[in-house]
């Protein structure tokens, strides 16, 4: 059902994919729903966001802002400063765009928006992808009206009357891609009678994860097996010259791949870091995963991610500091055996939620009609 009015969005967030890609399918759903609707993004000046959102067809403005290194470094003296800046940038943009409703989805930009819009006292949501709360949403918490989450048990984080349990949104082309194994194949040059394994590092890319299949794609090659591997783009260089040796058509190594759906449904088995975006969106494509949890992210939250899977018999598991001696062996034997692949795929499927992004974007809607 489309609305009659034109709706003003604002959504702030970003730094990674995981991040990104949530806001833009929430903006989607809105847009689906009330193609009037009028979207201003904001994120952090030099950050990816910067670059998908516009490819996605959003105008998007920038803070300068960043966050806290962990080791002494001069830039974290500027960090008060872009506090500041950005805040005082945030409530002009407040003012210039007037919006209904400021969503936030995490990341640097989300903290000052968010921080300025419960000022000036516009309906705000938050949305948390992790099953471990992020600092900028943790510290937002109580000013937001809403609180949209993906995981059980978030109220040790967050005030309990605002928590709405709705999952993560993914891609719309992600919702069917069993309909598409022939054109995924086809895309990537592969052959149909060959297994796939795809490997992705999430949207920058993953040494452990690319140091492992440099190692070891040779030996998955020799097995008659097909590989498609996004090294993200600081690693490809190295990663081309490491495999420039193996010159065979089962082996495809990209920097980034955009067609996604095509790639997920050209895979039988998938080797992925566990952000929360990452498993939202497996669920749904219900391929049978290794994750290889990233160990560089707060609290561990990505291990944690993983283990709920596995103890749902719905993935399997390769810790970051192991994954250099077993990955590609644990690869090739998911592989070669079936009846678990069938496992991990129906259990997998149990856990997906394809309508988050619209369940997301009906409680927007209410804060604007509140």
């Amino acid at each position: 059902m489309s609305g009659d009015r034109t709706y003003r969005i604002m959504i702030s967030g970003g730094g990674t994919g995981g991040h990104i890609y949530p806001a833009i399918s929430i903006a989607n759903a809105l847009k689906e729903n009330y193609p009037s609707t009028e979207f201003l993004f904001v994120g952090a000046k030099g950050r990816m966001e910067m670059e998908k959102v516009p490819e996605a067809g959003y105008k998007i403005v920038g803070l300068w802002i960043s966050g806290l290194q962990r080791s002494l470094k001069l830039s974290n003296l500027m960090f008060p400063l872009k506090v500041v800046v950005s805040i005082l940038k945030s409530f002009y943009l407040l003012r210039k765009f007037r919006p209904d409703v400021v969503v936030g989805v995490g990341g640097y930009a989300s903290g000052p928006m968010l921080f300025a819009a419960t000022k000036r006292g516009i309906p705000t949501l938050i949305q948390e992808q992790n099953g471990y709360a992020g600092l900028t949403n943790k510290l937002l918490a109580k000013r937001v009206d809403k609180i949209c989450v993906a995981y059980d048990g978030m109220s040790r984080f967050f005030p309990k009357d605002r928590i709405i349990s709705t999952g993560n949104p993914v891609r719309n082309d992600l919702l069917n891609v069993d309909e598409k194994k022939a054109q995924g194949l086809a895309h990537f040059g592969f052959d149909s009678g060959k297994k796939t394994l795809l490997v992705i590092g999430g949207s920058l890319g993953a040494r452990t994860i690319n140091n492992a299949l440099a190692e070891g794609v040779e030996r998955l090659l020799a097995q008659g097996f097909q590989v498609l591997w996004q090294t993200g783009k600081i690693y490809i260089d190295e990663m081309l010259e490491r495999t420039a040796a193996l010159t065979s058509p089962s082996l495809k190594v990209l920097p980034f791949i955009k067609e996604m759906d095509l790639a997920y449904a050209a895979a039988d088995v998938i080797i992925s870091r566990a952000g929360a975006s990452s498993i939202s969106e497996l669920c749904l494509v219900g391929k049978p995963v290794i994750f290889v949890p990233s160990p560089n992210v707060a609290e561990d939250h990505q291990t944690k991610n993983a283990l709920a899977m596995v103890s749902k018999e719905a993935a399997e598991h390769v810790s970051d500091q192991v994954a250099g001696q077993h990955l590609v062996n644990e690869s090739i034997l998911l592989l070669m055996d079936e009846d678990r692949q069938h496992l991990l795929i129906n259990n997998m499927k149990k856990l997906g939620k394809p309508n988050a992004a619209k369940d997301i974007a009906r409680e927007i809607i209410q804060l604007v009609k509140a």
